[in-house]
This record gives C-alpha cells, structure tokens and sequence, in this order.
C-alpha cells in the first residue's frame, strides 16, 4: 500500500518518503487504510503466483537435456520471462482492482469508484469498461512480472548453483536462505521500472473536461516520467519497494522449497 502512494506521490511531484506517506495515510484511513486492496491482493497472488512458479517448474523441467546437472542461464532465463508474462496476463484483472483500490482515496470525491471488494471491483469493470478493461494495463504488468521473474526465479536457481559450486551443501538451509536473499535484490531491482510504469497506467483516468488519456500506453508514461525527472524516476520509491519485495520473495522461495521437500518425502 505504501510502495503504491510513494508511486503515486513521485508522478505528482508529492512527497516520497515513505515514514510520511505512511502517517498521512495513518491520519487519514486508520490502521485499516494500510489493508486497502487486500480482497484483491489475496486473489492476484492465488493467481498469479500460483501461475508463475507453477509454470517455472515445468517450463524448466521440460527445457532440462537428459542428465543435464544444471540449466544454461539462457534456458534459465527464457523459462522465467515465460512463466512471468504468462502468469502476469493471468492475473492482471485482480492486480488492476488491486491498484485501483489503494489508489481510490487519492481522487477527488466525485471521481472515486467506491469498489467494495475485488468481486466488485471486478463485476464493475466489466460493466462499464467492457471485458476488455480487465487487462488495462496487461503489457506493463507482464514486463514487470517478466523482468520480477526473471530476478526473483532466473537468479534463484543461479545462485544456488554458484552457492553449490563453492561447496555450500545441496538443499541445505544456507543455500535456500542465502539463493533467495540473493534473488531478492535481483527481483527488486529489475523489476521496480516496469512496476512505477504500471502503476501509472492502471491508476489514470480521462481528464474531466477533455476525456483524454495522461498517457498514451506505457511506452509514453515511461518517456514522460523520465522527462520529468531523469531516468532515476522509475525507481521512484526503491527502498519501500525493495522490504515489499524481497522479504515476499524469500519467503516464498523457502516456502516453496520446503513444500516440494514435504511432497518428495510424501512419494508425491
């Protein structure tokens, strides 16, 4: 919630700093105002998450050359940016209710869209924007999530090779720890460009009087953003978004590493 208003704040020339973002937003909503969006928050993860590591395993399994130890990072990182887009456009529809929904609060009384829950959110996109305005913000949202993949998946199972072949042991808690922490520095940094530009374009709305558009596609919010405020602007919000993304990526990399042990153990 907070990653999104520093977003939100950089476009708009506000303030940036997260510890006042986040007492403005305190003063303002309460403690509830920070678990804005959680309907929707939950049911992108389910999908989307769900979608992306799922499809990494077995685009990786199938892509493995018989008796191969370890994948080449080439097959490594066509596996990750394709699990990712693929994941990404899967769930877009509850990331952009998501976005929606922390944002609403932001807008002007007359322009808030006052969705309830992500069914809402959701049901009420497709009345009035069509089924097509689910996947408002759908190219941006898979190059993030390809570019968070391929950080977040790609250098995950690079840095556990490179833990291995400095004689760290195989599946051991120092490896799982020491891969996903890497992993989650990777996943911020490439990711955080394409996450500022989506946030942009999934937020935005048609100016009251003309009817058109802040930004013409992604392409164009990305150019304008830079032409404000240099190319540092798309890591508007880094350190906010890194403890957002890198404790999240860790824990689902141990997570998952010890639910694949469990089911190993299992026969499964």
């Amino acid at each position: 919630m907070v990653k999104v208003r520093v977003q939100i704040a950089g476009a708009e020339g506000g303030s940036t700093n997260p510890f006042a973002v986040a007492s403005s937003l305190l003063k303002s909503d309460g403690v509830s105002g920070f678990y804005r969006g959680l309907s929707a928050g939950l049911t992108r993860q389910v999908v989307y998450t769900g979608a992306r590591l799922g499809l990494y395993d077995i685009f990786t399994e199938k892509a493995r050359d018989p008796g191969e130890k370890s994948l080449p990072f080439w097959k490594v990182t066509v596996c990750s940016l394709s699990a990712g887009g693929i994941a990404a456009v899967m769930g877009n529809p509850a990331d952009l209710a998501l976005i929606r929904m922390q944002t609403d609060s932001m807008l002007p009384v007359a322009e808030r869209r006052g969705y309830t829950g992500v069914g809402n959110a959701l049901t009420s996109i497709a009345r009035d924007e069509g089924a097509a305005g689910l996947l408002k913000g759908a190219v941006p949202t898979a190059t993030r999530a390809m570019a968070l993949n391929f950080g977040m998946l790609g250098f995950n199972t690079l840095a556990k090779d490179w833990l291995e072949q400095a004689g760290v042991q195989k599946n051991s808690t120092t490896q799982v720890f020491g891969a996903s922490a890497i992993a989650g520095f990777f996943a911020s940094f490439f990711s955080l460009p394409f996450d500022y530009v989506k946030t942009q374009v999934q937020k935005m709305k048609p100016d009251p009087l003309t009817g058109k558009m802040p930004f013409a596609g992604p392409v164009d919010c990305a150019l304008q953003q830079m032409k404000q405020g240099g190319v540092t602007r798309l890591w508007t919000g880094f350190p906010t978004y890194y403890f957002r993304i890198a404790p999240h990526a860790m824990i689902t990399l141990i997570a998952q590493d010890q639910v694949k042990q469990l089911w190993k153990n299992a026969g499964i």
